[in-house]
């Protein structure tokens, strides 16, 4: 039977973290186009942030060559970037193993969700056996930072809940019982952090992921797709 993991890479050499922490509020997830070429297309579908201030971030980092906005749906934006250089040169500075790396691609394993953040990615994929994921924990324990979020049998039900951890749920409930989400807004990120006894950057991050979170289980999958 096959495995479900969820997992963090903490490598801030991986393509569009820059943007990531450029664009703090912005909810970023890639899909990786590897039929084409040494160079593959990204796909990055980003929700919130000021598009403005995504592209400048596009266009001061390092990775992407070209950049087009190809949909638009309420607030994410579907952006296709050619990359200025492959995964593997993005790569080399931090990694000395290019062939480990390269031994991932040929895994038993299918990768559906990459989620981009300011330290690194957040990966969900199907895996055929425990070898095969091993494989992915091992290299990037061993060539740059690895916390295991979740690891179910393919076919096995979570586990009952909302899926959030413990300071998710703090930072979400502090942050609406103190007016964070109110309109106007009755306190600040800052407030809520000194609440918290955590940096106002942090704050944002984890309230990011809860939120990326609740709309990925409940209203994500009704949208319509996004115009090409």
């Amino acid at each position: 039977m096959g495995l479900v993991a969820e997992f963090e890479i903490d490598c801030d050499a991986l393509p569009l973290v820059e943007v990531a922490a450029a664009v703090p509020e912005a909810m970023i997830e890639v899909a990786i186009q590897f039929n084409h070429g040494n160079r593959p297309p990204f796909i990055a579908h980003i929700t919130h942030g000021d598009p403005d201030a995504i592209e400048r971030a596009f266009e001061s980092g390092a990775f992407a060559a070209e950049y087009t906005l190809v949909g638009r749906a309420g607030e994410t934006h579907r952006y296709q970037i050619l990359p200025a250089v492959g995964l593997e040169a993005k790569l080399g500075e931090q990694i000395d193993d290019l062939d480990g790396l390269r031994a991932l691609a040929t895994t038993d394993a299918i990768i559906e969700r990459i989620r981009v953040t300011s330290s690194g990615w957040i990966q969900t994929g199907w895996f055929a056996n425990t070898d095969e994921f091993d494989m992915f924990r091992r290299f990037w324990q061993q060539n740059a930072g690895f916390s295991l979020r979740r690891l179910t049998h393919d076919g096995e039900p979570e586990e009952p809940g909302d899926g959030l951890t413990d300071p998710q749920r703090e930072a979400l409930r502090t942050a609406y019982e103190m007016g964070y989400f109110e309109i106007p807004r009755t306190a600040s990120l800052d407030d809520v952090a000194g609440e918290l006894g955590i940096t106002a950057s942090s704050l944002s991050e984890r309230l990011r992921r809860a939120q990326t979170h609740l709309i990925e289980t409940t209203v994500a999958s009704t949208w319509p797709p996004l115009p090409v």
